[in-house]
């Protein structure tokens, strides 16, 4: 942070939920906000781009800066935001390092799926990492023109870093905390970030999976025959058990609440289900990848989560190119 009080945050990934965090850390006094932007880089660039919110009315938002490659802003940040699709993790640390400094940047992951700050761990091993598991409805109707509905909610919480002061950790985590609070947005702070992310993993590895593979939404695939609804549950459970193999203490209790909350909302598809009508990458890897893999080394029985996993790869090979 400069001395005048001021932060430097770059936000990494411009789609519906990375502009509408950009909106939310624009509101914050003492932020300059600088932008990274790929489809909708020309739009932004010239005018900015639209929020029309069911919770905060219409708004345009102008970043300091908009680019389209980190290394283009030519400066560190305090903060680097990324609310990219988690499609190819791996390769994101090495485009983000000219913006980081490991003795000042703190790295914020607002993203699906678990496992997801692994690579930034390795590559900057001196940062700080904030990890985020958002339930924001919103999308993006037109290039700049972002649509949020009443959805909106945010747990945040430390990936912690044994090589840096828990004190300087804490101070990072609630400096950032302030940030949203003067953004006007819902969110929590939570000791252990890896419970919000598994257990939305297990909410997005059988909704988005089966809506996917059914082109279904969620009330028509579980009403589609007898055995939906058991195999729901089973995925859900298999889930669960890499979570818990993992230290995450997850409760098989969550299932009936998932089942619950599905019924008692509106009908519903998914992000990779639209990903896959646009033939657009989809993040299977993050969802269905990692407890895959983390299931296989831990010796566990997971066939209706492999079989997923395994055909969805397949079709998600089509659209990676």
């Amino acid at each position: 942070m400069a001395a005048s009080g001021q932060l430097d945050v770059m936000l990494y990934g411009l789609g519906a939920i990375g502009s509408f965090y950009a909106f939310i850390l624009q509101r914050a006094k003492h932020v300059r906000l600088t932008v990274v932007a790929r489809s909708n880089y020309d739009v932004v660039k010239n005018n900015g781009f639209t929020i029309t919110s069911e919770n905060h009315g219409h708004h345009t938002v102008v970043p300091y800066k908009v680019v389209k490659t980190p290394a283009e802003a030519e400066s560190t940040f305090d903060y680097v935001v990324c609310t990219h699709k988690a499609i190819n993790q791996a390769s994101v640390p090495e485009q983000l390092a000219p913006v980081v400094d490991p003795k000042k940047t703190t790295l914020v992951i607002i993203q699906n799926g678990v496992g997801n700050e692994e690579p930034f761990r390795q590559a900057f091993p001196d940062a700080s990492i904030l990890s985020c598991v958002t339930w924001v409805g919103a999308r993006q109707a037109e290039l700049g023109v972002i649509v949020h509905t009443k959805s909106e909610d945010m747990q945040v919480g430390l990936f912690p870093n044994r090589s840096v002061e828990e004190a300087l950790e804490r101070e990072r985590l609630n400096t950032f905390a302030s940030l949203l609070t003067q953004g006007r947005t819902i969110f929590q702070i939570v000791d252990n970030i890896q419970v919000q992310r598994w257990e939305k993993v297990v909410w997005n590895a059988a909704w988005n999976s089966l809506t996917t593979l059914t082109m279904l939404d969620t009330h028509s695939w579980l009403a589609s025959s007898p055995g939906a609804t058991p195999l729901t549950r089973k995925l859900m459970h298999e889930v669960i058990n890499v979570a818990q193999k993992c230290d995450v203490p997850l409760e098989h209790s969550l299932v009936d609440h998932m089942i619950d909350k599905i019924l008692g909302m509106p009908t519903i598809g998914s992000s990779m289900q639209v990903d896959a009508k646009n033939e657009r990458p989809m993040e299977v890897e993050i969802i269905l990848g990692y407890p895959v893999r983390k299931g296989k080394e831990l010796g566990l029985d997971i066939p209706i989560l492999e079989t997923v996993y395994t055909i969805l790869t397949g079709l998600n090979r089509k659209f990676i190119g």
